[in-house]
This record gives C-alpha cells, structure tokens and sequence, in this order.
C-alpha cells in the first residue's frame, strides 16, 4: 500500500545518504495476512544493530560485562538482541504459515532453511568469524546454528495447533532452569564442563570433540531454551492478527506482566537464574549483579526481563513514521543477510584499525574467535568512543546493500532469495 503522505521536510544530508524504504506494511488484522507487521520489522532491525554493537565489541577487546558501569550497559544492552531475534523468527514463521498453501509447506520451507542456516554457521560464518581455514581444529554452533536447529524442531511442530505450540513454549521457558537444576542434582559434572555431547547440544552447551582427531564444535546457544523461545513466538504471531486496540492491550499486558514478574522473581533471588545476585563476591555493585542473568543458556529471568521491554514498545512501534524507524524497519526486512555481511565487515574494519594504530593485534584477530582463544593483546583493546564510532560506520555501509537485497527480494518472492 502506498507510503502515507507526509508534511515536506527540507532535504539534509540524511535522507540524501540513506533515502526511505517503505513498501507495504500493515499495522496487523486478519485482512492483512500477507503484509509485513511494521512493529516486528523496527523490533528486529534494532536487534540487529545492537547485535552489531556486541560484534564490535568482541573484536576491539573490550571485556563483556564490566567492570565500570559503561562497559557493563554496552553489553548488558546487547541482551536484548538473541531473545527476540528467535523469538520473532518464530512470529515470522507463523506469519509465513498464514499464507502457505498447507502445513506441509511450511515445515519442508522450515526444515529446508534451518538445515541452510547450520550449513552457513559452519562454513560461511566460521571463515568470517575468524578469517583463517583451521576447519580442522575449531567450529563455532552460535546463534545462527541454534537458529537454525531450532526452525528444525519447529518443522515438526507447526502440525500441533497453535495452543499446543504455546504450550510448549511458554512451558519449555518456564521449566528449562528447574531440569537443568535437576540434572545437575543428579550428575554434578554438568555443571563443570562434564556434559556428554547430547547434553551439551541440547541443554548445557560448551565444546563437543567429534571424534578423536576432529575438529572441536563449541556449542554456545544450546537448543533447547532458544527452540522454547521461537515456539512461544510462533504462538504470539496469532496475537498480532487481531485487531490493532485489542492486540495493544494484550501487548501491554504481557510487557508489564513480564517485567513485574521479573522483578519479583529476581528479588526473591529464589528460582529463574542459575546467579544468584544476593550473594555479593565479584566487586561488582549490587544493581550489575541483579541485572546480570544467564544467556548461556537462556533462563527464565534472561527472558522475562529482555522479552518484557519488547512487548511493551510494540503499540507505538506500529505507529512509528521517520528516518529512524524506516531504517530499523528496512534492517529488520533482512536480519539473515545482514547477519551474514556484519561479521566480515566488522572483522575487516578491525584489521583495519589495528593496522592504522599498529597494536599489535592482527595475529589475535585471524585466531579461532576472539571469545575463544582468550583476551587481546596488551595495548590492542579500544576505547568505548571508538567501538560506538565503528558501530556507526559499519550500520551506515551496510545500509545500500541491505536496501538493495530488500528490493530484489521483493521482486522475486518465490525465488531462492527467501531462503535469506
């Protein structure tokens, strides 16, 4: 449909550099089915951007998670990003289901692109990660792995009716720390690095030797809280097919009753998180530790507190008109391409950078991750200006491809291009 009309700005740099991208969005209803939800797009295109922050972060050699304050929120902001992005993979994938002609499809699209993403997790993204062929010795199963595995799984799910889907994704949340308490009860190692792979696939993570002269597989984003996430978000998908006043109540309800209950659950201190943020021994003030929950994998307290804001923001997200939302909105369009163009992109820039300042870092940057082979040389590690000024540059290059991609896709929906 078209772009409403506008009061005439005066034209400045910006739109000049980065002109509006707005074909057809809905602000939800059943009539339209076979738009794209404008809240969902800025939602994800956000996520992307911080996402790309957190992947500036890991190449300048900046710690996760403190000490100072600044270097605490950089990264505790960047939370938001793994949550939401599966879980609106899973409200996209109910969204696609709409439209599909049967079931059928839709699990043989989910299981064809789940496969496609581990396949790229380990090859594509595994090279521009580290930019080096040791295949031999390390694989990396992050985010994009666990996506993908986890649209698997969704393939055999999306046969269940959407209330037996909720159910398992809202259980799969709200049960995943008391097993995983359970488990280690009862097998203590799986909780010091002890886990035999199928633990450590499905539930724990951490590395997983495929066979005795085989390459290491690190399993970061385990399966089976994040496969929880997208089926609950697969389930929300029903609720932005309401009417837009009833469906912002829900949203509202669901935003403050996220928040509340991590707030209370996290002020018991008692169950939803494997730290425990009463029991001061790191040097860190008491608001980090309370702020600090588990990602690796996912608990309850994790997801409450980085779903909650989400849902809350999505009523006046709908409405959003702007340079600001167009972008987040064009970014969220193609979360996967972008995924696949930020890392080298960042991982060069960072040569780059380490090049012009000559701090000696090059041999660091070219090792088997960042995260994995310990931290950066001495002298290597940026200021906060610099990893938010590389931020910048990278978002603001990847905005004419990104652009770009959106068009063809758009021009050929029914091709390989849907696949990213």
């Amino acid at each position: 449909m078209p772009a409403p009309s506008r009061t005439p700005q005066p034209v400045t740099a910006g739109p000049i550099l980065f002109p509006p991208y707005r074909p057809g969005h809905s602000a939800g209803g059943a009539a339209a089915a076979t738009q794209r939800i404008r809240s969902v797009d800025i939602v994800r295109g956000a996520v992307m951007i911080l996402m790309a922050l957190d992947h500036v972060r890991v190449f300048s050699g900046v710690p996760a998670g403190g000490p100072t304050p600044a270097l605490f929120l950089t990264r505790w902001v960047t939370n938001f990003c793994a949550p939401i992005f599966f879980f609106l993979a899973g409200t996209g994938a109910y969204l696609y289901a709409r439209k599909a002609p049967s079931r059928g499809a839709v699990a043989r699209w989910l299981a064809v692109r789940g496969a496609w993403l581990v396949l790229l997790e380990l090859t594509v993204l595994r090279l521009t990660w580290t930019f080096n062929f040791d295949y031999a010795h390390y694989l990396l199963a992050g985010v994009i792995w666990s996506l993908g595995l986890s649209m698997i799984v969704m393939a055999a799910l999306v046969f269940l009716p959407t209330p037996a889907v909720a159910a398992f994704g809202v259980g799969t949340i709200l049960l995943h720390d008391g097993v995983a308490a359970l488990l280690v009860h009862a097998v203590p190692t799986l909780a010091t690095g002890g886990a035999p792979w199928y633990a450590a696939l499905l539930y724990f993570g951490g590395p997983i030797q495929l066979g005795a002269d085989g390459p290491t597989l690190f399993v970061l984003y385990s399966l089976f809280s994040w496969v929880g996430l997208m089926a609950a978000g697969y389930a929300f998908g029903a609720i932005l097919r309401l009417e837009p006043a009833r469906r912002d109540r829900i949203l509202l309800a669901l935003g403050l009753g996220a928040v509340a209950a991590f707030l209370v659950l996290r002020g018991i201190d008692a169950y939803g998180d494997p730290r425990h943020w009463s029991a001061a021994g790191d040097g860190r003030p008491a608001w980090m530790r309370f702020l600090n929950t588990s990602k690796y994998p996912a608990s309850l307290l994790f997801t409450l507190m980085t779903l909650g804001p989400m849902f809350l923001v999505m009523p006046a997200l709908e409405r959003a008109e702007g340079a600001a939302s167009d972008l987040l909105a064009l970014f969220g369009r193609v979360p996967l391409f972008f995924y696949l163009l930020h890392i080298p992109l960042i991982h060069g820039v960072a040569l780059l950078v380490s090049v012009f300042r000559d701090d000696g870092g090059l041999h660091w940057l070219v090792g088997n991750h960042p995260v994995m082979i310990g931290p950066a040389p001495e002298g290597y590690r940026w200021s906060l200006p610099l990893l938010y000024a590389i931020t910048v540059l990278c978002v603001a290059l990847l905005y004419w491809p990104c652009r770009w991609y959106a068009e063809q896709r758009a021009a050929r929906p029914g091709s390989w291009l849907r696949y990213l």
